[in-house]
């Protein structure tokens, strides 16, 4: 090996590290401001890039992400892998069922909520190209046919975790709007690889088109008939005659890429053929939870960043900035998605509020919309100010979404376990060792704690009455309490480590070791039953109760909880 091939994959090696680690930083502080984890990755490239880094630094922006090299064709083709596996994960979270399941509401959504913000779009760019700034020789149609496509499209994975995070995923809204997103998303990916077909085929406007279009429809086809069944009877062989769940994981990986290199050689780019073989495995019900979890926490974790981060390398997204174009495309994307799902929601038999909130679930772009605009513009169909006002655009619906659906229809959050645990509410050295003395020392350390958040005297007030707390259960060495508290608005778990342990009663010689004290709002006894049952699920196994006496500081029974609570570790 030469020196010169040596210092491109060092190069490599050390751009892509530099670029997953900001991708990774920024997106964990996304989600702790409650943002899409993709709005931090797409900043670490801003920052990297023309935009901030190439302007404070030139000569390291140059070195780092070279535009032009093997290292630059590296990273483009890597870019490249990591977003036909997002899609292949994308594709995994489809449920095909459910277009059936809901019937004709979710259908009537999805038919409007394509087909008006589609006319809206093609007919806004068919009239009046220059305000979108259409690219010299483009073809305006196949220009007004992105744009339009653009308008439509909406985002599963972010309306699904929107829907997750305000308890609505498994009610009948957010099956409805599932549905709806699923079909609104099948025709949308169809109706743009149609386009991307017409657009690689120029030259040959009779031939190519067609026989590009068919064998895309012909693989379509096959994948949802025969190719799905034969998935559906072939898991189980994989699953029962190689490692598992490795070699699960790797028979999905290889049919996402075959489909993927499929798709890419006949015209149509690979992220189709990961999609939709994507959606024939995930509706498969041999495939395992614990495989969809581990792919999707791989490629969540490592080529989804990677991608996203990558988007900002290329474009200055300062320069090509155009506010006009911005606030054009903002508000087309969001009235004509906003109406058609609102309308598509009417026409389906729901109320007014629930319509509304069906218009804002159907406006989140998300991720979709860039990946849009990526193909678009390395296809010269759009400029890089259009490109910039798409991803702008992608962005602001997707943040929007979840606090709008809440104010319309005030949903009950659920709480999470890992989110009621604070750094002063943790005790490594419990004094008291009967349970009274517990209560007393956990609710004093909470009174100072959450100070400012309820009465001074209210968790004072706790004790072993029955209508103040529970002795909830006792699983193996540890003791659950639960208290409703007035003044709280959220639940908090105050947590003790005793190693000499708390006694639990004057006839039993067993005693507790770890103990927790659910504070939660007083009208919230569900929840309070929920954190209850979670504990002792998590602390069934003798394990999990040696690790917690051994956890030294808040950080690391943290880090415990979290690992220990994970979908995977439950299965």
């Amino acid at each position: 090996m030469d020196a010169s091939h040596q210092h491109s994959i060092a190069l490599l090696l050390l751009s892509l590290g530099i670029l997953l680690a900001a991708a990774k930083v920024l997106g964990e502080l996304a989600r702790r401001l409650r943002q899409p984890a993709v709005l931090g990755e797409l900043m670490a490239g801003v920052l990297l890039g023309p935009t901030v880094l190439g302007v404070l630094a030139p000569g390291v922006n140059g070195f780092l992400f070279p535009q032009e090299g093997p290292a630059a064709l590296a990273l483009n083709v890597i870019a490249n892998v990591a977003v036909t596996l997002f899609l292949m994960v994308a594709g995994l979270e489809v449920d095909l069922s459910n277009i059936w399941r809901r019937g004709w509401t979710g259908l009537k959504i999805g038919v409007a909520g394509i087909c008006l913000p589609f006319v809206a779009g093609y007919f806004a760019a068919r009239e009046f190209p220059q305000l979108f700034s259409l690219p010299d020789g483009v073809n305006p149609t196949l220009f007004a046919l992105f744009l339009a496509i653009a308008m439509s499209i909406s985002a599963l994975p972010v309306i699904v975790k929107t829907l997750r995070d305000l308890n609505l995923y498994r009610t009948d809204f957010g099956m409805v709007v599932v549905s709806a997103a699923i079909f609104n998303d099948l025709v949308g990916w169809i109706i743009f690889a149609v386009i991307l077909g017409m657009i690689d085929n120029t030259a040959d406007l009779g031939g190519g088109i067609t026989r590009t279009v068919g064998m895309a429809l012909g693989f379509v086809l096959f994948v949802f008939t025969l190719g799905r069944k034969l998935i559906h009877k072939l898991l189980p062989y994989v699953q029962a005659y190689t490692w598992w769940p490795g070699g699960e994981i790797g028979f999905v990986i290889i049919l996402s890429l075959l489909g993927a290199a499929f798709t890419e050689w006949i015209g149509i780019h690979a992220i189709f053929g990961a999609f939709f073989i994507g959606m024939a495995v995930g509706d498969s019900l041999h495939l395992r939870h614990r495989t969809r979890y581990i792919l999707d926490q791989f490629v969540s974790s490592v080529f989804s960043p990677l991608f996203f981060a990558s988007i900002g390398l290329g474009v200055d997204f300062v320069a090509h900035f155009d506010g006009p174009l911005v606030l054009l495309v903002l508000s087309l994307a969001c009235l004509c998605k906003l109406l058609g799902g609102t309308l598509g929601a009417k026409w389906g038999g729901m109320d007014n509020r629930e319509s509304l909130a069906v218009g804002f679930a159907m406006n989140s772009r998300g991720a979709m919309e860039i990946i849009l605009g990526l193909l678009a513009l390395g296809r010269g169909i759009i400029t890089q100010e259009l490109f910039v006002a798409l991803v702008i655009t992608a962005i602001l619906t997707s943040m929007m979404g979840g606090p709008v659906i809440q104010l319309i229809l005030r949903p009950q959050r659920k709480a999470r376990l890992e989110d009621a645990f604070r750094a002063g509410l943790f005790l490594p050295h419990l004094q008291a060792d009967s349970i009274k003395g517990v209560i007393e020392e956990l609710a004093a350390v909470a009174g100072r704690v959450l100070k400012g958040r309820l009465e001074p005297h209210a968790v004072s007030r706790v004790n072993c009455a029955p209508e103040d707390v529970a002795c909830a259960a006792i699983v193996n060495d540890v003791l659950l309490l639960a208290a409703g508290v007035e003044g709280l608005s959220q639940p908090y778990v105050v947590t003790g480590i005793s190693t000499s342990g708390v006694g639990l009663s004057f006839m039993d010689e067993q005693r507790a070791h770890v103990v927790f004290l659910i504070l939660s709002p007083t009208d919230a006894p569900a929840l309070r039953g929920d954190m209850v049952a979670e504990l002792s699920l998590l602390y069934r196994d003798q394990i999990m109760i040696d690790e917690t006496l051994q956890a030294r500081n808040y950080t690391e029974f943290l880090a415990l909880i979290r690992t220990s609570s994970t979908p995977l570790l439950q299965e």
